[in-house]
């Protein structure tokens, strides 16, 4: 009952902490100057780590087991990896700005656990007999945290695709302008000063402008990358580990079970991002393009073969 009651607690409290988090990132967007919001985003995320820390743990002391035998418990996990990868990219640097992606992901994730799931998913059970093994933290702990940094990465490349794309965009349009400014020239001197005038002015507002949105991009495409590459490590740690499991409890390595099957995916899509990125030929929109189709792969591979309840993985399913 204790147990039960804390839990309910910390849920809620987690809950309510990243959504205040989220709420002051909506003010930092309007309003830069007021370094205090930031201080308290923050320590918002820092309170919701230890939140879903403490349920975790007490969902742990309360099963006798590894918090990762259903659904439920994997959202919870995962929502808990987004705020760990909030933590390690602070610390490892100050200046990022991640928390723009973890924050929402982890709300989404944690909401859809509590609210989207039956109450009846929400019960520790008995774990069935593949689950009863040393391989269950290994194998899916390392699952959980390859997908919630792939997606976190996926997403920071889905926003350089969209910040480039409107680049390209603004750049055809000013050299629609420039074709205007040189028709000018030709039918009249005064009304060529005039655009130029205009053009010139136009240019000092606009290269400040540019200027941070090309810092923008380069950031985006740097933490994309160093996040998409801690997730396909985990994720290569996470496939060997559940092919030695996979051994252990079904006498074979590999079965070719959906769940296996789109993981073997998955990696494939990250290892051909991991190329385009190191190729100078590819790299920039072509590699953000893989990691943004890497992100729908994604999904199938942890959600949707979930709704179809099939395969050797269909304890982890709805029903």
């Amino acid at each position: 009952m204790i147990f039960a009651t804390l839990e309910h607690i910390l849920t809620h409290l987690s809950f309510s902490i990243v959504s205040i988090v989220i709420a002051i990132h909506l003010m930092i967007l309007s309003v830069h100057e007021i370094i205090g919001l930031r201080h308290s985003l923050e320590k918002g995320m820092l309170a919701t780590f230890f939140s879903l820390t403490g349920l975790l743990v007490i969902r742990w002391i309360s099963s006798r087991h590894f918090p990762l035998s259903n659904l439920y418990e994997s959202l919870i996990f995962l929502s808990w990896s987004f705020s760990i990868i909030h933590m390690v990219s602070k610390l490892w640097n100050q200046k990022n700005d991640l928390s723009t992606i973890t924050a929402p992901s982890a709300i989404f994730t944690q909401g859809f656990a509590t609210s989207g799931l039956s109450s009846k998913m929400h019960q520790s059970a008995i774990l069935v007999p593949a689950l009863q093994s040393q391989w269950l933290m290994m194998h899916v702990s390392m699952m959980l945290l390859s997908y919630s940094a792939l997606l976190c990465g996926s997403l920071l490349s889905v926003a350089f695709l969209i910040i480039t794309f409107r680049k390209n965009i603004d750049i055809f349009f000013r050299s629609k302008n420039f074709l205007i400014l040189i028709k000018s020239f030709l039918f009249g001197k005064i009304e060529y000063l005039n655009e130029k005038r205009s053009a010139f002015k136009n240019t000092s507002f606009l290269s400040f402008p540019n200027y941070y949105k090309y810092q923008l991009i380069q950031r985006l495409d740097y933490w994309s990358y160093r996040v998409i590459s801690l997730g396909f490590t985990f994720l290569t740690i996470g496939i060997l580990s559940g092919a030695v499991w996979a051994n252990e409890a079904w006498g074979s390595y590999w079965n070719w079970d959906p769940k296996e099957t789109w993981a073997f995916i998955t990696w494939t899509i990250f290892a051909i991002y991991s190329h385009t990125r190191t190729n100078r030929s590819l790299h920039g929109t072509n590699s953000a393009l893989v990691a943004s189709i890497g992100f729908l792969i994604i999904w199938i591979c942890y959600f949707g073969i979930n709704l179809l309840g099939i395969g050797l993985h269909s304890y982890g399913s709805f029903t």
